[in-house]
């Protein structure tokens, strides 16, 4: 079973006060790269736009992510999301696995994602997706949860054209665990609500 891993501060959530713009708060489930693996999806990162020549907004790296599942954008954090988000995931058993990004390609959309993805989606992975879409379904959080998995790193949204497809060198990725992540939208970094590491089945 994933072990958990909690930020003691996680559970203080904020408020919206008279007065403070309405935000936008997201919340959803991922996994995180390392340093190593980070500044490798960032050199990969700078080779594709330099050699497409595309015009795009790059993301800094501390905000690379692999997203496992989106649980909803929300007026507030709801704690009642969290904490069903958070139950759901501590029944999940994983094994550590790799992950192989080996290509770069990019998704439809009014700021087209530019993403690195894998062509060789690793059993393990499709299995953590299934298992944590159904203990979260089962949890009454199915709303906002895909029906296909495409597992992809976003480097970028660009300003023109899509990115071609093109490989890359591999980036090996030693996948340990995952977390629940909180964002405002437009906002600055990523807060980790509760993480898991996996520990062999």
């Amino acid at each position: 079973m994933p072990t958990r891993r909690t930020d003691p501060t996680s559970r203080q959530f904020d408020l919206l006060g008279a007065g403070v713009p309405a935000q936008v708060h997201r919340l959803f489930f991922a996994l995180l790269p390392g340093e190593t693996e980070g500044a490798r999806i960032e050199r990969a990162a700078t080779v594709a736009v330099a050699t497409q020549h595309l015009r795009a907004r790059m993301i800094r790296p501390s905000r690379y992510h692999a997203t496992l599942h989106f649980l909803g954008d929300h007026p507030s954090l709801r704690s009642d999301i969290v904490d069903g988000a958070i139950a759901a995931a501590g029944k999940l058993r994983c094994a550590p696995f790799e992950l192989v990004l080996d290509g770069v390609a990019g998704f439809h959309g009014r700021e087209p994602p530019c993403v690195l993805r894998c062509s060789q989606v690793p059993p393990e992975l499709q299995g953590l997706w299934q298992d944590l879409r159904q203990a979260l379904t089962l949890a009454g959080l199915g709303n906002h949860l895909a029906r296909v998995f495409t597992p992809h790193v976003t480097f970028a949204y660009s300003r023109g054209a899509l990115p071609e497809a093109m490989p890359i060198e591999p980036i090996s990725w030693r996948v340990e665990g995952f977390a629940l992540l909180h964002s405002i939208v437009g906002g600055g970094e990523y807060r980790t609500l509760d993480a898991w590491r996996f520990s062999p089945v």
